[in-house]
């Protein structure tokens, strides 16, 4: 509890007037303009709410959650209609659920986007949201601190593990390993078991270097002159892949070409233990037949950087607001991000999409036993990202931030396991590539 609490006190980041006509002459005439916004006050009310757009890129089952949101605001609201439609390119709705890349795509420059902050302070409406943590990606602040936009589906990387799976071989499910080293220990049971997948993971690069480095407090990045430079081939990283590609030859370790199909595996009992994003603790849960365990990340106490375990990252995707709207409208957008913020929704958004809290009201829904085990995910997510305050070397960087530095390492990492490479020589590469791409260098 410790480390929510300190959640609680630092925050996760807090989330007209009538002008008189003149020179007019005071006659009967003069009269008629005041009919005006009577009339155009009974004109709007006969055209209904205004509407207001949100495009997303979400899946089939976290639509669903966010139509349900959408529908209890329409339900409430007398002024605004939230419609909820797919992005789509050249699509430019009020709001859009986007992440990575695709912020570039839609919102290209400060002119595509205004800042949630700014959208807030001029509605007059107050952003009770968590103060935006170290540990969040930083696409997703400015230089002040401020929101840019609101981050509804962010999660970082949790261990899962077949509960009936390690019954059936004689593993005690409630004593989950808490460092790599256990965790071999467990693999190895596992395949004298019969286990044909001990241990899948699913974004290789996000789990296996991004975040086992701010795991460890070991950086990513390194500040030069210009800003930062890729730095993911130190001690830390090499030791762990290298452990990583003995555990491929021993067949510990399955790797698959998608995210998706990794987490297919473990989903359908083929996979006895998966890392993946904490978000995937809902669709574990409704598609697997068996009970799902969950737990903190792994790390290795024999490191000499003695940081471990320090704190994991928040990755994922915001809402953005679109720049260039009516002043109405943004109102509108004010009083969405308002209601989707109160705790009934919050805890509502939660249960069903497996994001991470976005306010107070969140984090004490993980605390609640009420609630239990429908948010284990957001406690143990919550409880690696704030193991201890993050610190320079393990908070997020702009660089593992690309989608194209991801498809990188995970490119690097492939070649690891066809033992094409060692670990040093493909992170080595990896850094070179990406110093490649940062400066346009081909």
């Amino acid at each position: 509890m410790k480390p929510l609490a300190r959640v609680l006190q630092n925050g996760f980041t807090a989330l007209l007037c009538c002008g008189a006509l003149v020179g007019l002459p005071a006659t009967a005439h003069a009269a008629k303009p005041k009919a005006a916004p009577a009339a155009s006050a009974k004109a709007a009310e006969a055209a209904g709410p205004r509407e207001i757009r949100l495009g997303h890129q979400l899946d089939p089952d976290r639509a669903e959650a966010l139509q349900k949101l959408v529908t209890r605001f329409n339900e409430r609201s007398k002024d605004y209609r939230i419609v909820l439609t797919a992005l789509a390119d050249g699509d430019t709705p009020n709001m859009a659920i986007v992440q990575g890349d695709d912020l570039e795509r839609y919102f290209s420059g400060k002119v595509g986007y205004k800042p949630l902050s700014t959208v807030m302070r001029d509605a007059g409406v107050p952003l009770q949201t968590l103060k935006p943590p170290a540990t969040m990606t930083r696409s997703l602040v400015d230089g002040k601190g401020q929101l840019l936009a609101l981050p509804v589906a962010l999660s970082t990387p949790v261990m899962y593990f077949n509960r009936n799976e390690f019954k059936r071989v004689g593993l005690n499910p409630d004593a989950l390993p808490k460092t790599w080293f256990d965790l071999q220990q467990v693999l190895g049971q596992l395949v004298d078991a019969g286990s044909q997948c001990p241990y899948t993971v699913s974004q290789p690069g996000r789990v296996m270097i991004e975040n086992t480095s701010a795991w460890h407090n070991e950086p990513v990045a390194a500040r030069q002159a210009k800003g930062e430079r890729a730095a993911f081939n130190g001690m830390l990283q090499v030791k762990h892949i290298a452990m990583m590609a003995s555990w491929h030859r021993a067949h510990y370790l399955r790797t698959f070409d998608a995210d998706s199909e990794a987490e297919g595996k473990f989903a359908a009992g083929e996979c006895a233990v998966i890392a993946a994003p904490s978000s995937s603790w809902t669709e574990f849960r409704r598609k697997a037949n068996f009970e799902v365990g969950i737990a903190p990340l792994p790390y290795h106490d024999d490191f000499a950087g003695g940081g471990a375990p320090q704190n994991t990252l928040a990755e994922g995707g915001a809402m953005w607001v679109s720049a260039g709207k009516p002043a109405v409208e943004y109102k509108g957008v004010a009083q969405f991000v308002a209601f989707w913020l109160q705790p009934e929704n919050q805890v509502a958004w939660e249960r069903e999409s497996g994001y991470l809290p976005l306010n107070r009201a969140g984090v004490f829904a993980a605390q609640s036993d009420l609630l239990a085990p429908d948010l284990d995910n957001v406690r143990v997510a919550v409880a690696q990202l704030t193991a201890k305050p993050a610190t320079a070397d393990s908070s997020a960087t702009s660089i593992t931030g690309r989608s194209r530095v991801m498809s990188i390492l995970d490119e690097e990492l492939r070649a690891v396991w066809a033992d094409r490479k060692p670990a040093k020589e493909a992170l080595d590469t990896a850094v070179v590539r990406v110093q490649s791409l940062m400066t346009g260098v081909r």
